[in-house]
């Protein structure tokens, strides 16, 4: 079933933002002045749905669409691109990158088998020098070490066994100890990143975004704290009155908490 799907409405009030009489501050944005924004709209979509709430979802993905109409309202001033060309683009690309699915589209690849990196080459001015291209510097550091890897390992520079992989995630974390214990600053923080990206490499072998699970872990701590916190905020006390063992004894109760509607949303 076809859904007629009307963005003229955002376009036009973007437009109007955006002209001589419109306002201020979205007149005089330019494609980097939005760059920020652009993050923290998509990180915000992705809050929304760790926290599975699809009304927040909803408001935060209108959000990023705006992004996007501006950035295309903008692009078109200059005569770089329309909206329409980033839609038809998009759609003509997904179109040829699943052949198996549209294979009346795609008569030259009709009954073939390709993989998603075969059918990216085969794309105008999809001409790449390294095997590495394609992954943004932009991309948050445990995001870009996985695809940095994937790409790799893709044409056969990575692991066939886990033990070595374990082996070198023990290696690193001894060379950031030696460095620890040099007291070097600028080669602790080389060897901190090395402990990281052996890491993920390990996660990679379990199916496991870094991302993701960093992620889950930072939004655990957040819970947990909170009980922490409220644990203080509720007594006539201030932190500097808590030893560490009395507030370790909250961040227990906290995860006993969890357990506890952990087993309750099972039980229901």
């Amino acid at each position: 079933m076809k859904t007629n799907i009307d963005i003229q409405p955002l376009v036009e009030v973007v437009q109007k933002l955006c002209s001589p009489n419109g306002c201020p501050w979205d007149k005089v944005q330019t494609h980097e002045s939005l760059r920020r924004y652009f993050i923290e709209e998509t990180y915000e979509v992705v809050d929304a749905i760790d926290n599975k709430d699809m009304d927040n979802l909803r408001e935060e993905l209108g959000d990023v669409l705006l992004q996007i109409v501006f950035h295309s309202s903008l692009a078109e001033k200059s005569g770089a691109f329309t909206l329409q060309d980033v839609i038809n683009d998009v759609t003509e690309k997904m179109i040829h990158r699943h052949p198996n699915v549209f294979p009346e589209e795609n008569p030259d690849n009709k009954g073939k088998t390709y993989t998603w990196d075969e059918l990216k080459a085969q794309e105008k001015g999809n001409i790449r020098k390294s095997v590495l291209d394609g992954v943004s510097k932009g991309l948050p550091a445990l995001v870009a070490a996985q695809k940095l890897q994937d790409k790799a390992g893709k044409v056969g520079f990575d692991w066939d066994e886990l033990e070595p992989i374990w082996a070198k995630v023990s290696e690193e974390i001894g060379e950031f100890k030696e460095a620890v214990a040099l007291k070097d600053r600028e080669n602790m923080e080389k060897e901190a990143g090395d402990v990281l990206f052996s890491l993920i490499n390990l996660f990679r072998w379990y199916k496991i975004s870094g991302e993701n699970a960093l992620n889950r872990t930072n939004t655990k701590f957040r819970q947990r704290f909170s009980h922490v916190e409220a644990c203080v905020n509720q007594s006539d006390r201030s932190w500097e009155d808590f030893s560490l063992a009395e507030l370790d004894a909250f961040w227990e109760e906290a995860k006993v908490q969890e357990k506890s509607q952990v087993l309750h949303k099972k039980l229901n």
